[in-house]
């Protein structure tokens, strides 16, 4: 029998924990989209995000004989806080299972509110493995993050507060995904009351299980997910909010790390608040519809639907917010090693304002410049590019090159000539004692490093740019050595960045 969800969502019961979080118009973004922006600020619930509407209606429809027995649920983070303060107030027993390398301040947030925090893993996978194996053991109700009818109807009364609250015609309403609960509920309301309201989801690109699914018309499961959102790094959507998003969302916007940073930027701008990465992603979303679509005078909502970000994070966000308004551009620059030719590449830059700029004597003939531009938009970094040519300087765009903005920016001036058979990979090290130690025991005796760039960005796992001399005859036991050690990596070889700055 088909579940009527409109019913479930209002009958839904939350507001014990929940509150009725406003709808706050943007000035700032909407004057510069020329549209009315107006943001749902669900990252002022109780435990700072959505998650624990979802959880407490699920476990305030357990039988008193299902919450004698307690509840467990598998989460990194804003789930597992929801469920915490669910089963505080309810007065029944939680077990957390989290993954080893969550951050001391969420291990400690979940722990304060009575939670028992077991950890295990180093993914959600993982502790999801084990959530379900202990459930079977002790009988304890396990509360699914977003794949269960009651978890989508209390993420529904978002959008039942939306329609109220929203006054005027409204366009469109642009949710973050990760697992689908949020966007389920949210699209389950608002298309059997207004359907004409679009609902359009927003992924990262390094994230994007439901676009890619809705796309295969099959749940695709991804070999791996972006660490930056970690909110919504989920490898494979429910079966459930797979079959109500199919149905009801009618597009979903991806956007990069950028452009997310961007968004964190413009909501402080507005609000003096600080989201998180995955309570940012429809901000950006909205952003980047618009600028596609050149839509003016509409009016949008997007939910912002966390804020437990870590503050390491902010030094990160920062450096890449310029970058994703398109207000920086990062350029590699060869011009000839004498007297004169520096001031002359400064005369052609004319009054725009340098970000960065690093170089370092390496060649008699050339010199290799890194610099960091203020710019008003990606059409005048063309431009400049195309001046640059005209006078016959050879000028590179690595503004949407990962590598070169996160590890040969602050390694400009490395070249090693002596380093033979030298090959150049970016990897992501859980961030837990012994992940380097592992990966320097993988390693054979006879590959020297020749290269190593580490940026703690406050996230759960740590970038990290390796140069190795693997002799080419041992290319083949190399890839065995990175299949065994199962760290995502990607060559970075070939990568122009490393070939100017770095390589032979």
């Amino acid at each position: 029998m088909a579940i009527d969800y409109l019913q479930k969502i209002l009958t839904a019961r939350v507001y014990d924990v929940a509150h009725e979080t406003p709808l706050e118009f943007a000035p700032t973004l909407s004057r510069r989209t020329g549209n009315r922006i107006l943001l749902k600020r669900e990252d002022q619930q109780p435990v700072f995000s959505f998650k624990l509407r979802g959880a407490y209606n699920k476990m305030v429809h357990l039988t008193p004989a299902e919450r004698a027995k307690g509840v467990i649920a598998a989460s990194a983070g804003n789930h597992a806080q929801g469920v915490a303060l669910a089963a505080q107030k309810l007065g029944c027993n939680a077990t957390i299972v989290m993954p080893v390398t969550t951050p001391q301040i969420k291990i400690g947030a979940v722990a304060a509110r009575g939670a028992t925090v077991v950890l295990h893993g180093d993914s959600y996978s993982d502790a999801y493995a084990h959530a379900l194996a202990l459930q079977k053991k002790t009988g304890a109700t396990f509360v699914h993050p977003y794949d269960d009818p009651d978890v989508i109807a209390g993420q529904g009364t978002i959008g039942v507060e939306i329609l109220r609250q929203c006054e005027g015609p409204l366009d469109a309403i642009f949710v973050a995904i990760g697992g689908g609960g949020l966007i389920s509920g949210i699209a389950s309301y608002v298309k059997r009351v207004r359907p004409g309201v679009r609902i359009i989801g927003v992924q990262p690109t390094d994230s994007d299980a439901m676009a890619r699914s809705i796309a295969a018309g099959r749940r695709v499961v991804l070999p791996h997910v972006g660490l930056f959102a970690d909110g919504v790094a989920v490898k494979q959507v429910g079966k459930k909010t797979f079959r109500i998003a199919r149905e009801l969302v009618d597009e979903i916007v991806l956007v990069d790390t950028d452009a997310t940073c961007a968004a964190l930027k413009d909501v402080f701008e507005d609000t003096r608040s600080v989201l998180e990465p995955a309570g940012a992603l429809a901000i950006a979303g909205a952003k980047q519809w618009i600028a596609q679509h050149k839509v003016r005078n509409g009016t949008f909502v997007a939910v912002a639907c966390g804020a437990n970000m870590n503050f390491d994070r902010l030094r990160f966000v920062a450096e890449r917010a310029e970058v994703g308004e398109q207000r920086e551009a990062l350029v590699a620059v060869t011009i000839p090693e004498r007297p004169g030719s520096f001031r002359a590449f400064c005369e052609l830059l004319g009054k725009r304002s340098i970000t960065e700029f690093n170089y370092r004597y390496a060649d008699p003939g050339v010199a290799h410049l890194f610099v960091g531009l203020e710019v008003a938009s990606r059409a005048e970094t063309r431009a400049l590019l195309a001046a640059l040519k005209k006078r016959r300087i050879d000028a590179f765009d690595l503004t949407d090159n990962e590598m070169a903005k996160l590890h040969v920016r602050h390694l400009v001036g490395g070249h090693a000539p002596a380093a033979e058979h030298e090959i150049v990979y970016r990897f992501e090290f859980p961030e837990r004692p012994g992940a380097l130690l592992r990966f320097l025991d993988s390693m054979s005796a006879g590959w020297n490093i020749s290269l190593f760039h580490y940026r703690n960005h406050g996230a759960d796992y740590g970038r990290v740019l390796v140069g190795m001399q693997v002799p080419p005859r041992e290319m083949r036991a190399f890839r065995t050595f990175l299949d065994t050690l199962g760290y995502d990596y990607v060559d970075e070889t070939h990568n122009p960045a490393y070939a100017m700055f770095l390589g032979r």
